[in-house]
């Protein structure tokens, strides 16, 4: 429970695919900034900015706390998915309480679904050149 500025953070790493989120929780208003931006300016869908508000929706907390976040790797929808998972890890920081219903709606998991690697004689992991007999 570090402080700073005199105001209270809380600290959370999420990862999923190769994206990596960075997150503090401080006491305001419910301001969310992702890598010196507002949410609405980074992400354009309204279903990856609901993805990252899920865990303070389901805790009540939305207007309890600023998120600041700072996002590396992946693409957007990875993103997104790191930053549930860093708010949700830094939500249970704060109170112990949070945690059976994080737990039950799968936000504390920390997604192991990986890209699957190139295989030699493929032109993807999986996808294999046209067949001809003749």
């Amino acid at each position: 429970m570090p402080k700073a500025n005199n105001k209270i953070q809380y600290l959370g790493t999420g990862r999923r695919k190769k994206a990596i989120a960075r997150v503090r929780l401080v006491t305001g208003s419910g301001n969310i900034t992702i890598n010196d931006k507002t949410l609405d300016e980074y992400f354009g869908t309204d279903t990856l900015k609901y993805i990252v508000k899920q865990p303070l929706t389901l805790t009540n907390t939305l207007d309890k706390f600023d998120v600041k976040v700072k996002v590396i790797g992946g693409g957007y929808t990875g993103q997104a998915g790191a930053i549930r998972h860093g708010i949700s890890r830094a939500l249970l920081q704060s109170s112990q309480e949070f945690r059976p219903q994080l737990k039950s709606a799968g936000f504390l998991t920390r997604d192991p679904r990986m890209k699957e690697r190139k295989k030699y004689g493929l032109k993807k992991a999986r996808k294999a050149p046209q067949f001809s007999k003749r």
